[in-house]
């Protein structure tokens, strides 16, 4: 199954993405033809994000081997995995769903809830952007509050081990996608936005990456 809104490769037609892929990166990564959309290698998955991440030497090689083992992890059934490669859009109701625990920003039918991306931008400031001007985004201490908050928010539905599991995706994007330097770092919420909703990375992020 597939939704209708979708990215796409830069002179190709539009390519479509399971709701049953829940990640906000991934779903970008295959709506633009960075990555097939149901069973991918993990090399092609560690090596793209990889090169996403612009870190270099021993940096470089910490995000390939990170990301190729929580993509081993991500389908519940790692020697499977490691044999074949991730299912991308059997990821829903895997080992890192977090059900409810999370941002709540994209639904289970892979619907954007505007009002969440209201609430994330509530947890932020006016940072100023390198290119000039200001923006709405947050900092690395902003995020560990918007993400403790939806802990909370989800009771007796969280889990112990579900902090991990954030600690991998808004911290990550920060380091990904974020502006500026040090503790002044933010992550804008206008990129998480274009993120989400019309899944499609910043420029300077595809500027790391071959054509798709």
């Amino acid at each position: 199954m597939t939704d209708d809104s979708t990215g796409s490769a830069p002179g190709a037609a539009p390519i479509a993405v399971s709701p049953n892929n829940p990640c906000p990166f991934l779903r970008a990564l295959v709506a633009n033809g960075y990555v097939g959309g149901h069973i991918v290698p993990l090399s092609k998955i560690a090596g793209t994000i990889e090169l996403a991440s612009g870190e270099v030497g021993a940096s470089k090689i910490a995000v390939w081997l990170k990301t190729f083992g929580v993509a081993q992890m991500a389908n519940g059934n790692p020697l499977k995995s490691f044999i074949f490669g991730a299912v991308l859009d059997e990821l829903r109701n895997g080992p890192l769903d977090k059900h409810g625990a999370g941002s709540r920003i994209l639904g289970v039918d892979a619907q954007v809830h505007e009002d969440e991306i209201e609430r994330l931008a509530s947890f932020g400031q006016e940072c100023n952007n390198p290119a000039g001007g200001t923006e709405r985004g947050l900092t690395a201490k902003q995020i560990d509050a918007f993400m403790a908050a939806n802990m909370k928010r989800a009771g007796d539905a969280a889990r112990f081990y579900y902090p991990k599991l954030m600690e991998k995706e808004w911290p990550v994007l920060l380091d990904f996608m974020g502006k500026g330097e040090g503790d002044q770092r933010y992550l804008s919420v206008a990129d998480v936005r274009t993120l989400i909703v019309d899944r499609r990375l910043p420029d300077r992020v595809t500027a790391r990456l071959p054509k798709p």
